[in-house]
């Protein structure tokens, strides 16, 4: 179907692409945006979206909320590709009836966080490349993107630091290295560089430059500084370039792994990437360390995204102490043994009558043809 939409509306979805592009919009995004923009198409059987409005928007939108029972920032964002794609692409902003489509209302969700103790028996089940990428995302906070977009010049370890490019909304922060990992990235990183010295022997060795770093500097590519903590094992012919590439680990391998090591742990939790960095910035509070601190690792640009993790603290809601809790020793309270069942008396057992007995074709008498 997918293919039937390129042929059908192939100028629209270039339009989409280079929109997004000159926006500088992640590729996340893109794929995203293409993807929704793609299925809206097909759900009115690949008319040309001019053709469309927001009666035929509505019409998707509650098919994705009723029958595909989607999450709200889910249809959110299907709605957010739509509205992308009349106001910025096809210049239709200025129909008014695009502006009477409401956005689902997201509800308050609280994040999974897992014990210290729970951290470190899923840590302990992982192994190889994967285990080192969970552990920074436990230790420094960071999504999974940004860990695997770690390039060599990005950790610093002379001041354990970890420098986060191009992170959520396009910012650069810096972020915790800790101690204990950067002997094993010293290991890890000295590993990865005979393997790319060995690219090079073979004309290879090159990797993706961000926005036009290759044309101001033909041989960055090939560079060790710019090369990727975390690469893939496998290399890539560009097609535009020719260049033998390695892209970094691909994150499905690292989810992967957490599920995995999450049920050999015997969790009972729903433990995926983003998991530790919750766990990261809950102990972190827990520890005394100071909101605002906080907000700057993670890099929030609003301080009430940070304030949520106030409310998963290990002593309740808030961090507030239950007053039962401060009770010198309370007796457990009692338990009532159960009642035993009362039984009603049977009714006495009816005797039927002899002369009911000798008319009975029931009776236990034989019958008096099977004498012979």
């Amino acid at each position: 179907m997918d293919e039937a939409v390129d042929e059908g509306a192939p100028r629209v979805l270039d339009q989409v692409r280079a929109a997004l592009r000159v926006r500088h919009l992640s590729r996340s995004t893109e794929e995203a945006y293409v993807s929704w923009i793609k299925r809206y198409i097909q759900f009115h059987d690949f008319r040309h979206p001019k053709e469309m409005g927001a009666p035929e928007i509505e019409a998707f939108l509650s098919y994705l909320a009723v029958k595909r029972k989607v999450s709200a920032s889910t249809q959110n964002q299907a709605l957010s590709a739509l509205l992308f794609l009349y106001r910025d692409v096809l210049s239709m902003g200025e129909r008014p009836d695009l502006d009477s489509i409401v956005h689902a209302k997201r509800l308050q969700r609280l994040p999974t966080v897992l014990t210290p103790r729970e951290v470190t028996l899923v840590l302990n089940e992982m192994r190889g490349t994967s285990a080192m990428v969970a552990r920074l995302l436990y230790g420094a906070g960071l999504r999974l993107q940004e860990g695997l977009s770690l390039r060599v010049k990005d950790i610093d370890f002379t001041n354990c630091q970890l420098m986060v490019r191009s992170g959520k909304g396009g910012k650069d922060r810096r972020a915790l290295l800790p101690e204990r990992m950067a002997p094993i990235l010293f290991r890890h990183l000295n590993l990865v560089q005979k393997r790319h010295e060995a690219d090079l022997r073979r004309g290879a060795g090159w990797v993706e430059l961000p926005d036009a770093l290759d044309r101001k500097l033909p041989n960055a590519g090939r560079a060790w500084m710019w090369q990727w903590v975390f690469p893939a094992t496998r290399t890539y012919l560009h097609p535009e370039t020719g260049e033998r590439r390695r892209h970094h680990l691909h994150e499905t391998v690292v989810q992967r792994e957490v599920t995995q090591a999450s049920r050999a742990a015997g969790l009972h939790k729903r433990v995926t990437c983003h998991t530790f960095r919750h766990s990261f910035a809950t102990h972190l509070l827990e520890a005394g360390q100071d909101v605002r601190t906080l907000q700057e690792l993670l890099g929030h640009t609003n301080l009430n995204t940070t304030m949520i993790y106030t409310h998963v603290l290990k002593r309740g809601p808030g961090g507030v102490q239950s007053p039962l809790d401060r009770l010198s020793d309370p007796d457990p309270p009692k338990q009532t043994p159960p009642k035993a069942p009362t039984q009603k008396p049977k009714p006495p057992r009816k005797v039927d009558p002899p002369w009911l007995l000798r008319h009975n074709h029931y009776a236990d008498e034989p019958d008096s043809e099977s004498d012979d």
